[in-house]
């Protein structure tokens, strides 16, 4: 039998027997290989100048897919699932041997039954990127379709899920996008494709759907892995969470706070912080204005003042500064020092924000001499312990509703959603 794609087949060689499913080679790889999927999931790719013969062990038979309408159980409660794409919806692409966004939520059920039996699922896929290619103008669609739900009286929590790189920025933007929260938004994605053995992708979802109908809070959460294995997930504030690993399942941690809480796959929910606005009858508002001419930037040693050139060019409306340690700039090297055409923008009209790269932590605008030549002298704004991914989202809110730096400053510095703490936790750097 000729093997073709999807065959089970043994690949003899001169020195070995390889045994797993025929592959189609990806594009982007040359022709000179035949590639199979082992038992352990993995693919390999086999030289065809040493194949001596491809022996057919079973044929491949695409079975028909088909979808089952999901049916209400009276008395659980209802959650609505929106998925936005990302790994924890994806299936292999074999023309580049990646994934790429394609299931729906009714796929997710179809996959784990148990979701059945944890609540009545609402299901909506509104797109399917992948993260890294999403922009405001997704967000603000992302916003008005939560909203949707969230003012859905017969729905008892929102699930939206999407890919894992920015998904800290999808929830700080969520946490600021929509005013008066009534109940549970929760964000879940996944570290590894659904189609892999050690996908988190189901646990998460599960844990998800849990948090969704049962957290007493009113906030955009995340609730991916607490570990490495499958022990329990974590609920992080959207504002004050942000992914520490490439690759791991716990990646998600909380930054300068404690985790709202522990949600176990039985449904159980261990509250941690009990800091957070609680489920209410207020109507959710969309608040999503948000200025597409704003920055982030990381300053480094030796970077050229004139980068920041680029940024009044251009007509940039507000720029957010990563800076080293308590919220330092290059200030005394004359060849390298950014305070002059950092006045340049700000007497230009554009706010200047001062975040920290330490990430954990806090700025302070008087600690030393250079420092308060930033804030005294040139009026920039201190986000006190706000990441720079949050500070950039919310300064891009702030902007469209705020008519000069001074109410810039005083908006930056209002806690809208947890994004700012009094007193840092220590425990949060430590968990």
């Amino acid at each position: 039998m000729k093997p073709e794609y999807g065959d089970v087949v043994k690949v003899h060689t001169e020195g070995r027997v390889y045994e797993g499913i025929l592959m189609p080679r990806p594009d982007i790889f040359e022709r000179d290989h035949t590639i199979i999927k082992l038992d352990n999931g993995y693919n390999i790719g086999i030289e065809n100048n040493k194949i001596r013969k491809i022996e057919v062990i079973q044929k491949y038979e695409k079975k028909k897919e088909e979808r089952h309408k999901l049916k209400h159980q009276k008395g659980l409660p209802t959650v609505s699932i929106l998925s936005f794409g990302g790994t924890i919806s994806s299936r292999v692409d074999y023309r580049t041997g990646g994934v790429y966004a394609d299931y729906t939520a009714e796929d997710f059920v179809e996959m784990l039954p148990e979701l059945k039996n944890a609540a009545n699922l609402k299901a909506e896929k509104v797109m399917g990127i992948m993260s890294e290619d999403m922009a405001p103008e997704d967000w603000q669609l992302m916003a008005r379709s939560i909203a949707k739900e969230l003012n859905n009286d017969k729905v008892d929590g929102v699930i939206a899920t999407q890919g894992t790189d920015t998904l800290h920025f999808s929830t700080a933007a969520m946490s600021f996008f929509l005013r008066n929260i009534n109940k549970p938004v929760v964000f879940t994605a996944a570290q590894r494709s659904i189609d892999r053995g050690s996908s988190d992708a189901f646990s998460n979802l599960l844990c998800a759907v849990h948090a969704a109908s049962k957290f007493d809070g009113a906030a955009v959460v995340t609730c991916m892995h607490g570990t490495s294995d499958d022990s329990y997930c974590i609920l992080n504030r959207g504002v004050k969470v942000r992914k520490m690993h490439s690759s791991r399942r716990d990646a998600f941690r909380p930054i300068n706070e404690l985790p709202l809480a522990k949600v176990y796959e039985n449904g159980n929910i261990e509250i941690l912080n009990d800091n957070y606005k609680k489920r209410n009858d207020e109507k959710a508002v969309v608040d999503d204005n948000f200025e597409h001419k704003t920055a982030l930037l990381y300053v480094y040693p030796g970077m050229a003042p004139e980068t920041l050139d680029y940024y009044r060019k251009e007509k940039y409306m507000g720029i957010v500064i990563a800076a080293t340690g308590l919220g330092h700039v290059s200030t005394l090297n004359p060849k390298h020092s950014i305070v002059k055409k950092i006045k340049e923008l700000v007497d230009n009209g554009i706010p200047v924000v001062i975040t920290s790269q330490t990430i954990y932590g806090r700025v302070h605008p008087f600690v030393y001499t250079n420092l308060r030549k930033l804030s005294i002298g040139l009026n920039c704004i201190f986000a006190e312990d706000m990441l720079p991914e949050t500070a950039y989202i919310k300064l891009g809110w702030v902007l469209p509703q705020a008519k000069n730096i001074e109410e810039v400053k005083e908006m930056m510095l209002t806690n809208y959603a947890g994004e700012i703490t009094e007193r840092s936790d220590e425990n949060g750097f430590l968990y």
